[in-house]
């Protein structure tokens, strides 16, 4: 599987379609090939802890060797960049206004968009600073919709500050011309603003280098999936960030006994054509159904040996 080659891997996909486990079964054989790997949970239900049986939570942990884990906790990260915001305004404003400003950014921490923005806050901080200490990083993102979210902001988050930047610079400039003695002010906020708009920037570099970065979508041989992945990928072509490898996973044997079972098959045999011809520019990898839930290294074991089995098309 081509993808296993970057440094940098996002797993994404329909929810239950077993894409926590491909994600884990990814940094699996990473760290068994001898790459110090970094496992990280977007997903706010976690499924990576109940894989390796492991408490993980939001400090990185060591779970095998060379392997280690992080699930970001959405509220906690949450808290996290509100008081950063507030650090960063702190001298900027009035001792008189900062009461009110403190209030109006802790009901912020409810507003719509206020996780995604903490999270793609730590995401980049990963990408850019913890990524020093793994060769390997390894994303289990959140359900599609989530996803896309995430990684179209730097483009749309860029082009948000540059927006900000604008008016700060034209404030500025009326400001000094006013005062007529035509010396620049200092103004920390838009210091700030150029200093996340140097972050988002470097970023959005590192996702949209395919040398660096590879993006893998799961999905089960089923309608729903199939026309999900789709539009995910369509949307994701948009910020060209382009899904080249696709896991089809829970695959019936080629031979099933039982009426339910070849009539599922049928269905299934549909469903696996019509994945072809959805994604000819895709390279396919397949995962057959296993009779039990991967919940052990050594299930991990047996799932992760099929990217290196050649079952691909």
């Amino acid at each position: 599987m081509d993808v296993l080659s970057k440094s940098i891997i996002f797993v994404g996909g329909k929810g239950g379609v077993g894409k926590s486990t491909s994600a884990a079964a990814i940094a699996w054989q990473s760290a068994k090939a001898g790459h110090k790997t970094l496992l990280v949970s977007t997903d706010p239900a976690h499924n990576v802890g109940d894989i390796f049986n492991e408490q993980i939570g939001g400090r990185t942990k060591e779970i095998a060797d060379n392997l280690h884990a992080l699930e970001i906790d959405p509220e906690i990260e949450t808290e996290n960049y509100i008081k950063g915001v507030k650090n960063n305004i702190r001298g900027t404003v009035h001792t008189s206004m900062m009461e009110e400003v403190n209030r109006q950014l802790d009901t912020a921490k409810a507003s719509p968009g206020a996780d995604e923005a903490a999270l793609f806050d730590k995401l980049i901080h990963i990408i850019l600073e913890e990524r020093q200490h793994f060769d390997k990083l390894v994303f289990d993102t959140a359900p599609t919709g989530h996803t896309i979210r995430l990684l179209s902001l730097p483009e749309l988050m860029g082009v948000w500050i540059e927006g900000l930047l604008d008016k700060r610079r034209k404030t500025n400039e009326n400001y000094t011309a006013l005062l007529n003695d035509g010396e620049p002010r200092e103004d920390p906020i838009y210091d700030v603003l150029r200093e996340r708009q140097e972050r988002f920037s470097k970023a959005r570099d590192i996702l949209l280098d395919a040398k660096q970065t590879g993006f893998v979508f799961v999905l089960n041989p089923e309608r729903l999936p199939i026309l999900e992945t789709k539009k995910a990928l369509e949307l994701l072509d948009k910020y060209h960030l382009h899904v080249k490898t696709l896991i089809i996973n829970k695959v019936l044997p080629e031979q099933v006994e039982g009426a339910f079972f070849q009539e599922r098959k049928k269905h299934e045999t549909k469903y696996m054509d019509m994945i072809k011809e959805t994604f000819p520019k895709q390279q396919l990898l397949y995962i057959p159904l296993f009779s039990q839930d991967i919940i052990s290294k050594q299930q991990l074991e047996q799932f992760s040996q099929h990217f290196q089995e050649g079952d691909v098309i």
